[in-house]
């Protein structure tokens, strides 16, 4: 579905784009991203960026930066098994998938609420598939049946037997990435197939503010090597992670973003990314993130613009 421009809801002027552009460069170079992961130290230093190993603190010059923007894909195949349900993520093209994710689910024979299991998840995938509505699918439920250390390779196959869209998961860190990709690549019919038509793609979030973890550089370094897509998603809360102003707000969430872009660029340039927020207000009164704010719309509103502004395709959550 594409959007009439004039139909457009801006929050932000060129000139507001262009300061938190500016105003994100100098946090990345001068103050800089906590950074864990001895492999992304490694990757981050020998581009040229000051990384202090003691502290893990990561200071990205402008030059960096800016080449990973260039370099990202402004046009992004999510491929789906059945070639029908291909997307791409492009312009001002909008596609839809489900929200996730949830811990419990109401029973549809009990009527009681209770935790989630892997059935549900494929139960959920499956009514997904038939729904025009929903382009992609992503993790809906969680698996809370099956052992921890393998969850993210479970929940895989509960949905890899029940949808023909493609599937956007949520990983755990390196080695379940790598087992997770391996699965995907056995079903598109080889590594290559996969890169070609990836059938899948991998979310990590930062930690706010300003942080990315191990398990998150582990996830984006293994899906850059694979060549399949990475949205690097911000869920930043402002008034509690971040500041509680809008504009700086989206500061710390673009330099988070971006900071894990140019990891993905470092690895394999060219490979494609999504800009990706579900940053939200913090509720100081219920100390909650409510997804269903208008801040939260405003925010997205916002952060779809900055991803135009990189010609990077975006993605947003929530309200």
């Amino acid at each position: 579905m594409h959007v009439r421009e004039d139909l457009v809801y801006r929050v932000l002027t060129y000139q507001d784009l262009e300061a938190i552009h500016e105003a994100t460069l100098k946090v990345l170079e001068r103050t800089g991203l906590k950074v864990f992961g001895a492999e992304a130290l490694e990757i981050y230093d020998a581009a040229g960026c000051n990384v202090n190993k003691k502290d893990n603190i990561v200071k990205i010059p402008r030059n960096v930066v800016e080449d990973a923007i260039a370099s990202a894909p402004g046009r992004v195949l999510m491929a789906g098994r059945d070639p029908k349900y291909d997307v791409v993520l492009e312009g001002n093209k909008v596609t839809f998938t489900n929200f996730g994710t949830g811990v419990q689910i109401l029973d549809p024979l009990t009527r009681k609420l209770r935790p989630t299991t892997k059935q549900d998840l494929g139960d959920i995938a499956l009514f997904c598939d038939a729904l025009d509505e929903i382009d992609m699918f992503t993790i809906a439920v969680t698996a809370q049946d099956v052992p921890s250390k393998t969850k993210e390779l479970h929940e895989a196959e509960a949905v890899f037997h029940n949808t023909s869209k493609h599937f956007g998961h949520d990983t755990q860190d390196g080695w379940g990435t790598r087992r997770f990709i391996e699965m995907a690549a056995a079903v598109a019919g080889g590594m290559d197939k996969l890169r070609e038509r990836p059938i899948v793609s991998l979310g990590t979030c930062p930690n706010s503010p300003l942080e990315l973890h191990e398990s998150s550089t582990e996830i984006i370094i293994e899906a850059a090597r694979a060549g399949i897509p990475i949205d690097i998603l911000s869920m930043a809360m402002a008034g509690g992670t971040s500041p509680v102003t809008l504009a700086g707000t989206l500061v710390v969430t673009n330099a988070e973003i971006l900071g894990g872009i140019v990891l993905a660029q470092l690895v394999n340039k060219g490979t494609p990314v999504i800009y990706g927020s579900s940053t939200t207000i913090m509720d100081l009164m219920h100390t909650t993130s409510p997804v269903g704010a208008p801040e939260h719309a405003m925010i997205s509103a916002a952060v779809g613009q900055l991803g135009h502004f990189y010609n990077i395709p975006t993605d947003v959550g929530g309200t």
